[in-house]
């Protein structure tokens, strides 16, 4: 049986750190442009220390130049930028040593094994955090011997998060994290993610898996045309595709959905006119309106623009 990721010691769900008043990420007016590409047109965004914040938009948004931007990786071209109190463009190894990322390219540790890649890392800070209980806490105490050209994708995606933590970062960013994870790792991830930010965290997270954000994030920023179009709680953004409710069930053998304002009226009529001997409509279900639902309408507004 394999090791799960929670950590022992910290309280699932809750927070440790309060949310503080400082954003751990401040952009004003932000702008980029690759030739006469404008990708980024004034962004501005607020990341509390302490949250976790998915940053949604489709491909081309300019969701993947604002992150590198954040991490000192691309020079922007107007507007002001800071990352727990400084600006990346004059980064300094400290600065560096204060944040975490994994990305969607896995370092190249192939032929060292899962305990020799941790602390090799590991040894590039000032006080990292334990290599066994770091390798534990993202379920690979039973792979600590493994090398890492062994491991399976979604194992080798948990090596990466171990690499990028073990630095006990302030800030943490994930991009794409959960690719490649069967529906249980990707569980066992989101409660890691939650105990990290239970212990005080900030993290940013990407994501096209937007169940996924909607579970992790306090706030949901969505990326259009180089811009934020959106930014609120999962659960305010999902109340803003409406009060429509989608009824569906199956009559004569075939699905059939109706979207109303009063779905028990719908489901009364339903069950007067299909119901069985067990009282039950066949394939019945009401459906709310979900993060997912606002966000593909904003995208289907936004191309047909």
């Amino acid at each position: 049986m394999r090791s799960g990721w929670w950590l022992p010691g910290l309280r699932r769900g809750a927070k440790n750190v309060a949310m503080t008043t400082r954003p751990a990420i401040g952009i004003e007016s932000l702008t980029k442009s690759y030739g006469d590409k404008h990708v980024l047109r004034g962004l501005d965004l607020k990341v509390p220390t302490g949250g976790v914040l998915a940053l949604l938009g489709p491909n081309g948004a300019g969701k993947t130049t604002t992150v590198e931007i954040l991490q000192g990786l691309r020079r922007r071209d107007g507007g002001s930028v800071t990352v727990l109190g400084h600006d990346p463009q004059r980064s300094s190894r400290a600065w560096r040593a204060r944040i975490g990322v994994v990305s969607q390219t896995s370092a190249d540790f192939k032929d060292l094994t899962v305990t020799e890649a941790v602390s090799h890392v590991a040894r590039f800070f000032a006080q990292p955090a334990d290599v066994a209980a770091t390798i534990g806490r993202v379920g690979l105490a039973d792979d600590a011997r493994t090398r890492a050209s062994r491991l399976s994708g979604g194992r080798r995606r948990r090596l990466d998060v171990a690499l990028a933590i073990v630095g006990r970062p302030e800030l943490l960013f994930l991009d794409e994290p959960t690719t490649g994870f069967d529906p249980e790792a990707r569980r066992e991830f989101w409660t890691l993610v939650e105990d990290l930010s239970a212990d005080g965290t900030t993290v940013l997270l990407t994501t096209h898996y937007l169940d996924e954000a909607a579970h992790l994030a306090d706030d949901v920023a969505i990326v259009l045309g180089g811009r934020i179009v959106e930014h609120g709680t999962p659960e305010a953004l999902a109340r803003q595709a409406g009060g429509n409710r989608t009824v569906s069930w199956i009559e004569d053998g075939a699905e059939r959905t109706e979207r109303t304002t009063a779905p028990t009226a719908v489901v009364r009529r339903l069950a007067e006119r299909l119901a069985g001997p067990d009282g039950e409509v066949p394939g019945l279900q009401v459906r709310t309106p979900t993060l997912e639902d606002h966000y593909l309408d904003l995208i289907s507004r936004h191309h047909a623009a």
